[in-house]
């Protein structure tokens, strides 16, 4: 059974700022070249499970390849700690880079490897 936990996290600067409830016991590691170059970990919520708590006006948006991601970035740091979007099944997601979470212990953290670049 998955352990919902509420987690506060934000950019290297702490300029962007947000709390997410979510189970991130198993992290996405994908290989497309965005997730490849910045290292991201990744899981989802929906915009249900997270609030944007400071730092919407330093935000600046990265898109590529079919857009349906809006990948975010503080203005200040450069540091991506998250994202919305689209997901696989049509709904509105937040994709949480689980590196910018305060609490998280990451070598205790199971990866499952997603091949983005087939896509």
């Amino acid at each position: 059974m998955p352990e919902m936990k509420t987690h506060l996290g934000g950019c290297h600067c702490k300029r962007v700022r947000y709390e997410v409830t979510a189970d991130i016991g198993t992290v996405i590691e994908c290989n497309c070249t965005h997730c490849q170059a910045l290292g991201l970990l990744l899981t989802f919520a929906p915009p249900s499970q997270f609030k944007l708590l400071e730092g919407e006006d330093g935000l600046a948006e990265y898109q590529f390849y079919k857009h349906r991601i809006h990948h975010l970035f503080c203005r200040t740091c450069g540091v991506q700690s998250f994202a919305r979007g689209i997901g696989a099944k049509g709904e509105p997601m937040i994709a949480i880079n689980v590196r910018c979470l305060d609490d998280v212990d990451l070598a205790a953290l199971e990866r499952k490897p997603f091949n983005g670049r087939a896509l």
